[in-house]
């Protein structure tokens, strides 16, 4: 078709100067019919396409008639498109209000927002989700607390984007305070609901903001809640057990930013998206159910950014489809690195990856103010292992057949550990001075061992050379977080804004005094919360903290150095390679004791390919680790990086060459399942994407590895 009627025009034409644009348009309206319309428009497409073929057939004479010719067919194109049969839209949905409701339906889901107290249901195919409605405490400010619902003026206009659709709601003129005014944008986009929440007027007065309030939820064994509390577990609604708990995420209560909620097999899954100032709540009393909900924290006592959350609503939801889903939306954001990735930026890694983690202390003195100064056995506060004495330890460990390790070094600075930081140095004399930590660390060179050191730039000691309170953290009433706990005693909070240059300097003097040290770990900034500081001087956001915090770890990394921190939190393990520890809650304390709730490895099923983690080979509980657990199934089961030590017999040794070797073939790989085997939960699988399998039973210690042949 084409060919002939581009013929025709040039047999026309001639030699026209006009012949090559008229071929042009002839072209054009070819492909103009390739635009499909509604059937019971075919005929007048047809007569329209007709006469644009007889006008080319004809030619154009001069520039008005070839510019008449164009128009002509350009004023058919525009009709083609607005009568296309598929042409742009909307997305698919409507905005209903009516005396008791808005409403907003979409093919997949349905939004209620009740008029009477801004109570939330969301309707999938299968279930009904019911949010509590508004409360005394939405927003808490210095000087009171305020519900959404006083609002004199409440109002909802639809809103509708080409991905979405849904409305924003306005509550404004609230008695006594005029000027607050407080707008949600929802968002139905497939089976998801995302808000927006913004707000005005509330000063430099703010605590926190507490909306959407919770999702109801029963208290059978099947209404399970998920919670990323450290690596993980399930809450029945049922559980006997009190479990609680209030935080910013990125800490021990919210390694990760979501949590989910299970139904006889439906689920939603709340994804915090702005994480700087977010948090969360949940509450389980003795026997269920369970409440859990975000807290949206002031920034300075400021509302400020935007922030933003999102509902996963699916009617066949596990832990492990929502753990897949937070990893998909990590990934999406682009900030997700694989430990393949990390590996190609920082060839060391590879000297940990698949090797025994050895854990040294060096000096610890507790100072007589500290509130872990032993008072009944004086002694027992000063205990000392020489540079040297440790090096024989790890000659020992080689002999036993430790062919290769990651030594981390405690207690090697002037007053030892935890003591003085950030000024630790020049290196400690009693343990052996620079001379004996390079002889330490040759000796770490000469074993095949990679060399890491212990240290801290949060803790800010009062006996630091270089303490000033115009660098600590000071909150918005002037007051500061102020403790003696520790080996050192009196201690307060450096502000992040100044961690890099320290650290910058330390490590300057390793250098200078020819200290092989490739790798560092510097402690809390992982697991603490991020934190601000409200000094007129030097103010810094959590946002901002959370980049100083990343800065300390680049500029170690861009020096070669294997990279570590305490535990495992979503923001850092981009920059992080190691965590020493990916622990579970137990109660009463972390110390040990009885699991809270039931372990699951969320975290790992999110991350497990993205940062290297180690585990206690202990036969039964500990830190972290539930009592009545072997540690080193855990390790098996996480494929993880397994503990070892000085003195260890020759049957741990073996185990611990067993979890080596799984972690160097599955160490980089995702973990795409775990599940349980049987009601009990003491029988347990985890599935990694090369289809190796790792069956435990904690309750008689047995467990089976099958490797998998998949690439």
């Amino acid at each position: 078709m084409l060919t002939a009627l581009v013929i025709s025009v040039l047999c026309v034409a001639g030699e026209d100067a006009f012949a090559p644009r008229v071929q042009t348009l002839a072209e054009h309206v070819v492909r103009l019919d390739a635009i499909e319309v509604a059937p019971e428009q075919e005929a007048e497409k047809q007569a329209k396409m007709a006469d644009l073929r007889t006008r080319l057939e004809q030619g154009a004479a001069d520039e008005a008639a070839f510019q008449a010719l164009y128009l002509a067919i350009d004023e058919v194109r525009m009709w083609l498109w607005e009568h296309a049969a598929e042409r742009p839209a909307i997305a698919e949905g409507t905005f209903e209000e009516s005396d008791e409701a808005w409403q907003v339906k979409t093919p997949r889901l349905e939004l209620r927002i009740m008029r009477a107290g801004l109570g939330l249901e969301v309707r999938t195919a299968a279930a009904a989700w019911r949010f509590r409605p508004s409360a005394a405490d939405d927003i808490v400010l210095a000087d009171g607390a305020v519900s959404l619902a006083d609002a004199q003026r409440i109002t909802a206009a639809p809103f509708m984007t080409g991905y979405s659709a849904g409305c924003m709601v306005t509550c404004e003129q609230f008695p006594e305070r005029p000027d607050l005014a407080f707008r949600w944008t929802v968002s139905l986009i497939g089976n998801e609901v995302v808000m927006d929440l913004a707000g005005q007027g509330m000063g430099t007065a703010l605590k926190c903001i507490s909306w959407p309030r919770s999702i109801e939820l029963g208290n059978a064994a099947t209404d399970l809640t998920v919670i990323p509390r450290m690596q993980g577990m399930l809450l029945p609604g049922n559980w006997p057990q009190a479990i609680s708990a209030e935080d910013l995420v990125n800490s021990r209560a919210f390694y990760l930013p979501w949590w989910g909620q299970i139904h006889d097999g439906r689920g939603v899954q709340t994804i915090l998206e702005t994480t700087s100032d977010a948090g969360g709540r949940y509450v389980h009393p003795a026997g269920g159910p369970t409440s859990v909900e975000p807290v949206w924290f002031a920034s300075l006592g400021q509302f400020g950014h935007l922030r933003t959350i999102r509902y996963v609503f699916d009617d066949a939801a596990t832990y492990v489809t929502m753990a897949k889903r937070f990893r998909r939306f990590v990934r999406e954001r682009g900030e997700f690195v694989s430990l393949k990735e990390k590996l190609a930026r920082n060839p060391a890694l590879d000297e940990v990856i698949g090797k025994p983690v050895v854990h040294l202390g060096a000096m610890y003195h507790f100072v007589r103010e500290a509130g872990l100064f032993n008072k009944e056995r004086i002694e027992a506060n000063h205990s000392l292992n020489t540079f040297d004495q440790l090096a024989d330890g790890l000659r020992e460990l080689k002999a036993k057949g430790i062919a290769n390790a990651y030594v981390h070094l405690d207690g090697w600075g002037f007053y030892g550990y935890d003591n003085g930081h950030p000024d630790v140095m020049p290196v400690g004399q009693e343990q052996g001075g620079w001379g004996g930590l390079k002889r330490f660390a040759d000796t770490c060179e000469e074993l095949g061992y990679l060399f890491a050191v212990h240290d801290q730039y949060r803790d800010f000691y009062l006996n630091a050379v270089s303490f000033d309170e115009r660098r600590t953290v000071t909150r918005l009433d002037g007051s500061r977080d102020e403790h003696s706990i520790w080996c050192g005693g009196p201690q307060t909070i450096l502000s992040a804004r100044f961690a890099p240059e320290y650290v910058r300097r330390n490590h300057d003097l390793f250098a200078a005094h020819g200290v092989k040290v490739r790798g560092a770990y510097l402690d809390v900034f992982s697991v603490v919360p991020l934190e601000e500081n409200k000094k007129s001087g030097h103010p810094m956001t959590r946002a901002e903290c959370a980049e100083y915090r990343r800065d300390c770890f680049d500029l170690l990394r861009a020096r070669g150095y294997v990279v570590s921190s305490e535990e495992p939190t979503d923001y850092l393990v981009r920059s992080l390679d190691l965590v020493h520890h990916g622990p579970y809650s137990t109660s009463p304390n972390i110390g040990g004791g009885a699991a809270t709730g039931i372990p699951v490895p969320l975290f790992n099923l999110v991350y497990h390919d993205s940062l290297l983690l180690p585990w206690d080979m202990g036969e039964d509980g500990g830190w972290g680790i539930p009592g009545g657990d072997a540690g080193r199934l855990h390790c098996l089961l996480n494929a993880g990086l397994p503990y070892v030590h000085p003195g260890a017999t020759s049957k741990l040794i073996s185990r611990v060459q067993e979890a080596a070797e799984l972690a160097r073939r599955c160490g980089t790989l995702e973990m795409v399942s775990h599940e349980f085997l049987d009601d009990t939960h003491r029988l347990q699988r985890t599935t990694f994407s090369d289809g190796t399998t790792v069956t435990v039973n904690f309750a008689t210690k047995e467990y089976s590895i099958a490797y998998g042949t998949n690439p």
